[in-house]
């Protein structure tokens, strides 16, 4: 699949946002340790920042959690989120250390092709790459083993197009507004779940 930027200028996929909110100080701290640790490399440090969002942020639909966080920062300070949660704190730590990052979407369902829902994930570019790596920072659990690469995809959710799943192929520069949304008029994860949207 092609990945289509939305915005030509790549100046905006290092753009601060309401939901991507990376001058905050605990995103621009995170960031900042995990560059130290990743010695200023930035591969090493994209790598290290999915880690820590995948590994360090339970989704909230594995830990039972029901609040509902949307801002990369309260992701961040509560450590808990849904995919599209996650995806705001991995962009936020990404483009507090000059890596443009974007959002992008996937359209799921479940074994049967029924539920559909949409599912957030990023793609961030390199310093000196000419393409994006789409990186699913949503978390593993049994049955799913998503991994950060810049080579073949190691997604969550591979999709399954004779079930209606599809990838879109637009990367934004800020969240789409249908779930972000959703994240922001929910008071739990129950009426989250009630209004996420079926299709972009």
């Amino acid at each position: 699949m092609e990945l289509i930027q939305e915005q030509p200028d790549l100046a905006v996929y290092l753009a601060a946002d309401e939901a991507v909110d990376h001058g905050h100080p605990l995103v621009r701290d995170t960031a900042a340790t995990l560059w130290t640790a990743a010695g200023g490399d930035p591969r090493a440090f994209a790598e290290a920042a999915y880690a820590f969002v995948r590994d360090t942020v339970p989704h909230s639909a594995d830990s039972g959690d029901e609040r509902v966080a949307w801002r990369a920062s309260d992701v961040l300070a509560t450590r808990n989120g849904i995919c599209h949660a996650k995806s705001h704190a991995l962009a936020a730590l990404l483009r507090a250390r000059g890596i443009p990052a974007a959002l992008c979407y996937q359209r799921l369902t479940d074994d049967s092709g029924a539920d559909p829902l949409v599912h957030g994930l990023i793609a961030l570019r390199l310093p000196g790459a000419d393409r994006w790596y789409r990186q699913d920072p949503r978390g593993n659990k049994p049955g799913v083993d998503a991994r950060f690469s810049t080579g073949e995809e190691r997604l969550a959710f591979p999709v399954r197009p004779e079930l209606g799943e599809c990838d879109y192929p637009v990367l934004y520069a800020a969240p789409h507004p249908a779930p972000l949304t959703a994240l922001r008029e929910s008071a739990d994860r129950p009426e989250l779940w009630r209004k996420l949207p079926t299709a972009l």
